[in-house]
């Protein structure tokens, strides 16, 4: 039987990012150094496959300092972490590495310095997730205030409105975030922003790459985890820059193909936890049913790359 035709435009950039590769590497090269077991307190980077991929080779994940060892490496997720994290390691003396991408870092510290000229912080974020929970964090209770929508701006009720700053968790929607930030300036002309933006480059990029290949395709799927933040932020953009089916997918098994009946385009991008081998599947998975033509939609090149901390290239 002859499969009907079918084009697959790819995003790029798409899939894994710099900080996600390197904090990967951090827990391979954790296990290489000091053998099994190696803890990783919260997932390394939002993503089953990768997440069971190291669990096979010795990993062992867990939400809390207190369910590790005092005698075995502990690693930090990408996402970052509390203060009082790696506070109470060093108190327990055990051995870690702090696998948080650099440009967390970089908002964790731009929020110190703000804090340290006596600015009271705003976060826009999203409650509950790892990275919010983390850049909250690094100062005292009350002094971050979250804000996840523009509605939000008009709620907070701040100590001193000529001295406020505010960052954001990396993996937002950049036209969301824009909206939010407006309206805090709106509120609150004096209010200090970030010395560059805090959305973070590979999630700007996925997002502009999106916007480019959403109003192709009749449908787009995105590769990643339910609760990977940038991976939902690729729908919304997808849905919103003129795709009629935009659906998130954890790998090719989760694709709905009866609601792609009919189609003759499909757009397809990843999350930055999102390993290529699962873009793969998700594309031979179309093969088998279609007579596929690739297209690519690029409108980045990446070549950022960051370094594994200094512990884990020194000798064991």
């Amino acid at each position: 039987m002859t499969k009907p035709p079918l084009t697959l435009y790819m995003a790029a950039p798409r899939g894994f990012c710099a900080g996600v590769d390197r904090a990967i590497k951090i827990v391979e090269m954790a296990l290489e150094k000091w053998g099994a077991p190696v803890y990783v307190r919260h997932e390394i980077v939002h993503n089953k496959f990768v997440v069971d991929g190291l669990r096979d080779k010795g990993a062992v994940f867990v939400e809390e300092l207190d369910e590790c060892p005092d005698d075995r490496p502990v690693i930090f997720s990408a996402h970052g972490v509390p203060k009082n994290v790696p506070a109470e390691a060093a108190n327990r003396e055990m051995v870690y590495v702090d696998a948080t991408c650099p440009l967390v870092s970089k908002v964790h510290i731009e929020a110190q310095r703000h804090a340290d000229k006596g600015l009271q912080m705003v976060m826009i974020g999203h409650e509950g997730h790892p990275e919010t929970i983390g850049t909250m964090g690094q100062l005292p209770p009350g002094e971050v205030l979250l804000v996840e929508t523009v509605e939000d701006v008009e709620k907070i009720s701040v100590r001193n409105p000529e001295k406020l700053a505010f960052v954001t968790q990396t993996t937002l929607s950049v036209d969301d975030t824009a909206d939010i930030v407006a309206a805090l300036q709106a509120r609150f002309p004096d209010i200090v922003g970030p010395h560059k933006e805090d959305i973070c480059y590979a999630t700007t990029n996925r997002q502009e790459a999106v916007k480019a290949m959403a109003p192709k395709c009749d449908a787009m799927l995105v590769v990643g985890a339910p609760n990977s933040s940038n991976s939902k932020r690729l729908v919304e953009v997808g849905s919103r820059a003129g795709c009629n089916y935009a659906q998130l997918v954890q790998r090719a098994d989760h694709i709905d193909w009866r609601a792609l009946e009919g189609i003759t385009s499909v757009g397809i991008t990843a999350g930055a936890s999102a390993p290529e081998v699962l873009i793969n599947e998700v594309i031979d998975a179309f093969r088998s049913r279609y007579n596929v033509t690739v297209e690519m939609v690029e409108t980045a090149v990446e070549n950022v790359e960051f370094k594994v901390p200094r512990i884990l290239r020194e000798p064991a």
